[in-house]
């Protein structure tokens, strides 16, 4: 395995990100953050991906902040604003995986902790094992929550739910965070990688245009009220009608057959 923080492998249309600091557990240090958003620059310029995976090495998913970094490095700030900027680093990587334009699947075999379980429920859906975990313990390192926590974990499991989580720091396994919508589909271990492979390859032979819009316009709706959503998804779909996929797919409809859609 390369000696990079963060590996980026793009084939049959599916964009593979792997986080790959294993003796960290794939800790969100400044190399593994800086390796994500050049990864995701690079996914955008290639234009042939019509999916991203983002995955963790040797065992783990991604163990959130790395503390022996942090310690030393806050140990040198003196001034509040640098503190500040630091943890907004990490909370602006993170933005940008939950704004990025494509769908984004995280693939979780192994532990998702604090700002790493941030990370899992920022992408758009999250297969896991069944043994994987996952955990918004920042209390147990004594500090409040970051990277996005108070926007995304409301969002999914509502705000009582999402304050038990943080003040108990509770560890949960992978079928109750499937019973929170933490993780959206658990495969058996033994099955797990033919699984996600077929999942991944559903949704990155789909009709990328129309998905990509779909995304775009669903949390688009999460920030307005019924009448600007409708707007919203007006505007999309008139885009989408024009698309190859959406003729394809309605010729496919007409004839009774599987479509075999382009991502155009």
């Amino acid at each position: 395995m390369s000696d990079d923080a963060v590996l980026l492998d793009i084939e049959d249309a599916v964009a593979t990100i792997t986080l790959n600091q294993p003796d960290s557990r794939n800790a969100l240090t400044g190399e593994i953050s800086d390796g994500l958003e050049d990864a995701l620059d690079e996914i955008y310029a290639d234009g042939d991906a019509r999916c991203v995976v983002i995955q963790g090495s040797g065992g783990a998913f991604c163990a959130g902040g790395d503390i022996n970094a942090m310690m030393e490095g806050l140990s040198g700030m003196n001034e509040p604003h640098e503190k500040v900027e630091k943890v907004e680093e990490t909370g602006a990587t993170l933005q940008r995986v939950y704004e990025f334009r494509l769908p984004v699947i995280a693939k979780i075999d192994g532990t998702a902790f604090g700002a790493g379980a941030n990370l899992a429920i920022a992408c758009d859906t999250q297969v896991a094992s069944e043994s994987s975990r996952i955990s918004f313990g920042f209390r147990q390192v004594g500090l409040s929550v970051d990277a996005g926590t108070s926007y995304l974990l409301p969002r999914i499991v509502g705000e009582n739910q999402a304050k038990e989580l943080v003040l108990t720091g509770e560890m949960l396994d992978a079928e109750e965070a499937q019973d929170l919508g933490l993780f959206t589909t658990v495969y058996a271990d033994d099955e797990f990688e033919d699984s996600v492979a077929e999942y991944v390859e559903t949704i990155a032979q789909g009709p990328t245009v129309a998905l990509t819009a779909a995304k775009r316009v669903m949390r688009q709706g999460l920030q307005s009220d019924m009448e600007q959503a409708v707007t919203n998804e007006a505007a999309a779909q008139a885009a989408v009608f024009e698309t190859h996929d959406h003729e394809e797919g309605a010729s496919a409809f007409m004839e009774q057959r599987e479509a075999e859609f382009e991502g155009r």
